[in-house]
């Protein structure tokens, strides 16, 4: 079946779907206003087994992490939009959707100042590790302590140590204004040239120069794993590796041998390549790594304008003048 792109809704009451609306929703914010668009079919979540069933008759699906992939599409004769709950839209197949007449549309801002303010949280439990001492504390080792102070890690200051940032876009801009406040050193490297404070340097520079490497790019064909053994062996013994992006980036494999032969001194992430992790993923567990359950988004108020800028997404397209399309003819 194939259709040109639409920019309506052509049919009389639209059927839309929410595949997994807990992730943006768990029980703070409301779906209200989706249903004044329509007739609302709404799940928790969607089992993989089930995802073309709960779509078939949708003419605008709603989806976070839910993939839609082209049996799903071809099967929704319907379908129409797909409204994408986040700024990547890698789980939907965006050429299967063009050949089907569908226009996919995501939410490019929302998260900006959550994103890099968990990048510094990263960063500060790596330099601080408040976290372990607290734990400490708790479990009443200072009270048995016989000094009135202890530490059980290195504590170091941010202040004039570098920073390097892969991608140096919305997020990586703002993580790099946070360090300034901290009185760090800044190098970026971005595949395109761009100006901001700091120094625009090459990959394989900013892995030698940096204490602290953080990653701000989009995962694509091209860069899947780029953060690899060879890369990870240009980087100083005392640095660290923080990634607040995609988990894929990374070769995870390569990032335990270097924690484990102390190659690095560290790592802490809030994305894996598989999310929920199976239990013996390879950087669990760790003690030189922390990893968050990607949570770096998921502030009330980045969630709140995710919800909003996806309303405004199926609003739009229903009028006929779609915005922030991602996919084309």
């Amino acid at each position: 079946m194939n259709k040109n792109l639409s920019s309506d809704i052509s049919i009389a009451e639209p059927q839309i779907v929410i595949t997994d609306g807990y992730t943006l929703n768990p029980g703070d914010l409301s779906w209200e206003p989706f249903f004044k668009l329509g007739k609302i079919r709404y799940h928790d979540r969607t089992p993989l087994a089930e995802i073309t069933a709960r779509c078939k008759d949708a003419s605008v699906i709603i989806t976070n992490k839910t993939p839609i992939n082209e049996e799903t599409i071809r099967a929704a004769e319907n379908l129409r939009l797909i409204a994408v709950t986040a700024t990547g839209y890698n789980i939907i197949d965006t050429e299967a959707a063009t050949k089907n007449g569908v226009v996919v549309c995501n939410v490019p801002v929302y998260g900006t100042d959550s994103v890099a303010q968990h990048c510094f949280a990263l960063i500060l439990e790596l330099s601080n590790r408040v976290g372990l001492h607290e734990q400490s504390v708790r479990a009443g080792d200072w009270s048995r302590s016989d000094d009135w102070c202890y530490t059980l890690s290195p504590i170091m200051e941010l202040a004039g140590k570098t920073l390097g940032l892969i991608g140096f876009g919305r997020i990586g801009r703002q993580t790099a204004r946070i360090a300034a406040a901290f009185g760090m050193k800044l190098i970026y490297y971005n595949r395109s040239p761009r100006d901001g404070d700091g120094e625009q340097v090459g990959l394989e520079e900013l892995f030698a120069q940096s204490d602290f490497i953080s990653v701000h790019c989009p995962l694509t064909k091209d860069n899947e794993g780029f953060i690899n053994e060879r890369l990870l062996s240009l980087m100083k013994p005392t640095a660290f590796l923080v990634n607040t992006s995609r988990g894929q980036l990374i070769n995870e494999q390569d990032l335990a041998k270097a924690l484990r032969n102390k190659t690095i001194a560290g790592a802490a992430l809030d994305v894996l390549s598989m999310e929920p992790p199976p239990p013996d993923h390879p950087l669990i567990g760790i003690p030189q790594c922390i990893i968050t359950p990607h949570i770096a988004w998921v502030s009330y108020e980045a969630r709140r304008r995710m919800m909003q800028s996806t309303l405004e997404n199926v609003i739009a397209f229903m009028q006929g003048a779609p915005i922030n399309v991602v996919n084309g003819s």
